[in-house]
């Protein structure tokens, strides 16, 4: 086989004794690598009962077979286990650098077990493997220990640096894991359950090559697919104005939530906010994943004002919303300034600004009082009130803490009808995409693994008109406003999308790609004797794993919802008074996925999928 190093590593916090083990084989074919792969793991090994902040519950990172391959797109990385935020299955995926480096390390992933008595960092470069001190690095920000470590450890080559920063040491339930300050593990909270074994930190440099089964069709399609990358539309788009080119067109669109998701429209916030305004004004220069073409990240300076900062990376569309149209706010540098203070605590600016915009709601109901802020301004549009949150957030002070466990759980902690403004599914917080105007987003969101998702599927580009698929089924054109034909849709997004986190590839990068080129990119890595259909196959078998470990954490029918709000219609804007049809989204998905009336995958479906061991689990 090409493309693995059949190398996992298995840390025992504890007693710091480290083994190499590996998966079988039949389980790469079958869930490939990446999230599938860790998925599998946890449920042939782990307790799924166990609670998320406890010492049994692993923390699992891992590659796919075309991490650091060289084919475009190919940087990306999992880390998984039981979510402290939503207390069911959470993953989350990184791209930067990091996930190359472990596998030039001979590593293809790490499973850490226990907890650590003392803070501890772990070190690899190549075969020499250590546990080392970090209790003097315990409370430095991530930007900090990047690069105090570089340092350290970087005498003939820079490290790859993986750590956590102030959010996660305080279990902060939305803190993420940040990747050489530019990249991150924001969603579910796997910052947190990296902080609760006192892991601050990993360090890796590696010199070993990934090799492949087919090496001249590797170089040919190689070729190809860095062309196709480089030249598409969408990719010259990021390139030129990053992510947050989507904000304008998602205006037009009704895709871009507002005042916590309740006004349908506003051009003078996207005008302000989008990606022009990012380029023009702040933009310093572009900045790349290993092996993509594309280069959409922005690395952007504040000169002057209260907002100045020093050359660092900018925001991406998610986070100019979210601390941006989410609470009314027009200011870009201050959007700039707090995802600067984000990356450095290492909180999910997704699940960050949108608490906050609960929270402005419930200042302006008078559930939350002046008093109770510590004298924090909290009206629409104060980005100053919000960044001082975002320190009370991270260092769980006053209102802080009770925001740094997530809406839902601030929600029940204020009561008085709260609820009805936190927009979040199965505890995880919606991303900066409204489902009014595409309705399969809606469905996306309902019967995602992990909570309200927009990256476990291929959704966003697929109803959206920016890629299409024919070959794998798909329409040429969806109507966002529309629920007719989406249940469809949405499985075969998730089937075709839910690999994509198996092999460890880039979106984006997807989205220029045809399913065709994703199944070759498996065969001439791997050698398996993989088609299109074998690639769908598998999506479908990992959602269904994936599906039957949140149902056996606490994951049922009734939590396949959306909330109150997204369903209340906007009255202005292109998505003014649409709303999906859940009723009949769930019906037609249910019956597609072969879900009982339980929401759980059926016993016949299960074994159909290969999952015996599962339908046995689930139903006994």
């Amino acid at each position: 086989m090409g493309g693995y190093k059949n190398r996992i590593l298995e840390v025992d916090l504890p007693t710091c004794k480290m083994d190499m083990t590996d998966v079988p084989e039949d389980d790469k074919r079958r869930f490939i690598g990446g999230s599938g792969v860790a998925a599998k793991l946890f449920l042939d090994r782990f307790n799924i009962h166990t609670d998320p902040l406890s010492p049994e519950n692993p923390l699992i990172i891992m590659n796919g077979p075309i991490t650091g391959s060289t084919l475009p797109g190919t940087s990306r990385f999992a880390v998984c286990g039981k979510s402290p935020l939503t207390g069911i299955w959470g993953e989350g995926t990184c791209g930067g650098n990091f996930g190359p480096e472990l596998k030039f390390a001979g590593i293809d992933g790490i499973i850490f077990k226990g907890a650590s008595p003392k803070p501890v960092y772990l070190s690899i470069e190549d075969d020499k493997i250590e546990l080392r001190d970090a209790t003097e690095l315990w409370g430095m920000d991530n930007y900090t220990i990047t690069d105090f470590l570089k340092h350290r450890h970087g005498k003939d080559k820079k490290p790859k640096v993986l750590s956590i920063g102030p959010a996660g040491e305080n279990l902060v339930r939305f803190a993420s894991i940040c990747n050489d300050k530019g990249d991150f593990i924001g969603r579910t909270g796997m910052g947190a359950l990296m902080g609760s074994k006192k892991l601050k930190a990993l360090v890796v440099k590696g010199t070993k090559k990934v090799e492949v089964s087919y090496p001249e069709e590797y170089t040919t399609l190689r070729k190809l697919l860095v062309t196709k990358s480089r030249d598409a539309v969408v990719a010259q788009s990021f390139r030129s104005m990053g992510t947050d080119a989507g904000m304008d067109l998602g205006m037009m669109t009704g895709d871009v939530p507002i005042k916590n998701w309740s006004i349908g429209e506003d051009f003078q916030l996207s005008a302000n906010l989008g990606g022009p305004s990012l380029t023009e004004k702040y933009l310093t220069r572009n900045h790349a994943c290993s092996f993509c073409p594309v280069a959409c990240k922005r690395v952007v300076k504040i000169d002057d004002g209260p907002f100045k900062m020093e050359e660092g990376p900018g925001p991406e569309y998610e986070t100019c919303a979210a601390f941006g149209t989410l609470i009314m706010n027009d200011d870009l540098a201050g959007v700039i300034k707090a995802n600067e203070w984000c990356n450095r605590y290492g909180l999910d600016t997704i699940s960050c600004g949108a608490t906050i915009a609960f929270a402005m709601e419930a200042y302006e109901k008078g559930l939350v009082t002046k008093k109770e802020t510590d004298g924090i301004d909290l009206t629409w549009g104060n980005i100053e009130g919000a960044i001082e949150l975002i320190h009370k957030i991270s260092k769980k002070e006053g209102i802080g803490a009770i925001l740094s466990e997530g809406t839902r759980e601030a929600a029940k902690r204020l009561g008085k009808g709260a609820e009805e403004f936190s927009v979040e599914v199965k505890g995880l917080e919606a991303p900066m995409h409204d489902p009014r105007g595409f309705h399969g987003m809606g469905l996306a969101y309902m019967t995602s693994i992990r909570g309200a998702c927009h990256l476990m599927h291929l959704c966003l580009g697929v109803e959206q008109g920016i890629t299409t698929y024919p070959e794998a089924g798909f329409q040429d054109n969806y109507i966002g406003q529309s629920s007719e034909g989406k249940a469809e849709m949405v499985k075969r997004c998730e089937d075709l999308g839910i690999p994509c986190n198996s092999l460890m590839i880039c979106e984006f990068v997807a989205w220029t790609l045809s399913a065709n080129d994703l199944a070759e990119m498996v065969r001439v890595t791997t050698g398996f004797d993989f088609s299109l259909k074998d690639l769908l196959s598998c999506g479908e078998r990992t959602w269904l794993l994936k599906r039957g470990l949140g149902n056996m954490m606490g994951a049922s029918r009734e939590e396949d919802r959306l909330p109150k709000r997204i369903l209340t219609p906007v009255g202005e804007g292109a998505a003014a008074g649409s709303v999906p049809d859940v009723e009949k989204l769930l019906r037609e998905y249910y019956e597609i996925r072969g879900l009982d009336r339980e929401g759980k995958p059926k016993k016949e479906v299960l074994i159909k999928a290969g999952l015996g061991y599962l339908a046995k689990k689930l139903h006994g």
